[in-house]
C-alpha cells in the first residue's frame, strides 16, 4: 500500500468517525428518512455509512476480483480502525496445497493457558484474508479475553470448492494438535466465522460430530451462509442497497462452485445436514441482511436437533456490521454482545 493510499484511508476513516460522532438528530437528518422493512428500522448510523459508501467509488463486485480484493481490504481497514491488543504474531503451517498462514491474537493481561477461538473470515470465498478481519479478531480477543487464531484459507476462483473447507480443516487440526504449546486450553477451542467464514465454521462442527476432526467446544456463527439449495426470501427482499448484494452473492457462487453441482452438499448447505451432536452454538443474524432468513433457520434447526443454541438477530444491522468496530456506537455495541456470547460459550 502506497503512502497516498494510507493517507486516503486515514482521511476516510476520520471523516466517517467524525460524522457518526455528531448528535443523534443530526445523524438521523444526514442519513435520510428512516428505512423500515418488515417492522425493522435500519440503524441511522448504519444508514449514514451506507450513504457514505455509495459515494466512495465502485463496489467490489462491479470490478475485477483482484481489484475488488483491494477495495474490500481498504474498506475493512477504514471501518475497523486500529484496535489495541496485547500481541499479534504470524506463522505458516503446512496446508493441503502449500503453506497456510495463521495469525495469532493474544489479549492484554492474558497469561497461561486460555480458551481460544479459531476464526474464519468472510468475503464470499473470493475476498478477504487476515487483514480484512484483523480489527474484529483484535476486538473479540480483547473483549472475550481469549486467544484468537485467524486462518488465511485459499480463495476462489484460483482455488474453488473444496479448497477452502480443506484448508480450514487442516488449520483446525494443526491448532488442536499444538494447543498446549500455543498457550491454548485443548478442551476449550471454539470455531467461528462470519458469512462465508460462518459457513466454513459449520463444516468443522459437522466433521467434529462425525468424528472426522476434533469436535469444537463451541461455535460462533455470524450471519452464516447455510443454504445453497434454496433462495430464502431475505435474499430477495434485501437484494440491493444494504451492502451485501445479489450481484455479490452471484459472483461468489459462480466462482466458488466451479465444477460442483450438488448444492445440497453439507459442506455448502449445512441447513440440509443432520445436525444432531454438533457443538453448542451462538448464531448472530442481521435484520437487513440477505442472509438473515437462512441464518435464523439454521439457529432453529440446531435447536430442533437438540443442540444447545442461542440466537440473536440484530434487527437494525446490515451484513458486514462486525467489520465496523471503529464506526459510531451501534455496530461496536453489537460486536460487544458477540464477544460476551463467546465469553459465555467458552466459560470465561
Amino acid at each position: 500500500m502506497t503512502l497516498l493510499d494510507q493517507a486516503t484511508e486515514t482521511v476516510r476513516g476520520f471523516a466517517g468517525r467524525s460524522l457518526l460522532r455528531l448528535p443523534a438528530p443530526v445523524v438521523r437528518r444526514l442519513a435520510g428518512e428512516p428505512v423500515v422493512i418488515q417492522g425493522r428500522t435500519l440503524d441511522p448510523q448504519v444508514q449514514l455509512l451506507l450513504r457514505l459508501m455509495a459515494l466512495e467509488g465502485p463496489a467490489a463486485e462491479t470490478v475485477a476480483i483482484s481489484r475488488g480484493r483491494r477495495i474490500i481490504d481498504s474498506s475493512s481497514r477504514v471501518a475497523g480502525g486500529t484496535q489495541p491488543i496485547g500481541a499479534v504474531t504470524e506463522r505458516a503451517i503446512d496446508g493441503p496445497a502449500g503453506p497456510l498462514n495463521l495469525r495469532f491474537y493474544t489479549p492484554r493481561g492474558l497469561t497461561g493457558q486460555s480458551p481460544a477461538l479459531m476464526f474464519v473470515h468472510g468475503g464470499g470465498w473470493i475476498y478477504g484474508g487476515l487483514d480484512s478481519h484483523d480489527a474484529l479478531c483484535r476486538v473479540l480477543a480483547e473483549r472475550a479475553q481469549v486467544r484468537v487464531v485467524a486462518v488465511d484459507y485459499r480463495l476462489a476462483p484460483e482455488a474453488p470448492f473444496p479448497a477452502a473447507p480443506d484448508d480450514v480443516a487442516a488449520a483446525w487440526t494443526w491448532v488442536n494438535a499444538h494447543a498446549e504449546a500455543l498457550g491454548i486450553d485443548p478442551g476449550g477451542i471454539a470455531i467461528g466465522g462470519d458469512s462465508a467464514g460462518g459457513n466454513l465454521a459449520t463444516v468443522i462442527a459437522l466433521q467434529g460430530a462425525a468424528g472426522e476432526v476434533v469436535a469444537p467446544a463451541f461455535q460462533l456463527l455470524i450471519y452464516p451462509t447455510t443454504d445453497f439449495a434454496e433462495v430464502a426470501q431475505s435474499r430477495l427482499t434485501f437484494a440491493s442497497g444494504f451492502f451485501l448484494t445479489k450481484a455479490f452473492m452471484d459472483l461468489a457462487e459462480e466462482n466458488y462452485l466451479v465444477g460442483h453441482e450438488d448444492r445440497a452438499d453439507p459442506r455448502l448447505s449445512p441447513l440440509r445436514a443432520p445436525l444432531k451432536g454438533v457443538a453448542p452454538a451462538h448464531v448472530v443474524t442481521a435484520g437487513f441482511d440477505p442472509l438473515c432468513d437462512e441464518g435464523d433457520a439454521y439457529a432453529a434447526a440446531l435447536s430442533a436437533a437438540g443442540v444447545p443454541v442461542t440466537h440473536r438477530r440484530e434487527d437494525a444491522m446490515i451484513h458486514g456490521f462486525v467489520n465496523m468496530v471503529a464506526m459510531g456506537t451501534s455496530a461496536p455495541q453489537a460486536v460487544d454482545r458477540i464477544a460476551q456470547a463467546l465469553q459465555r460459550g467458552l466459560g470465561r
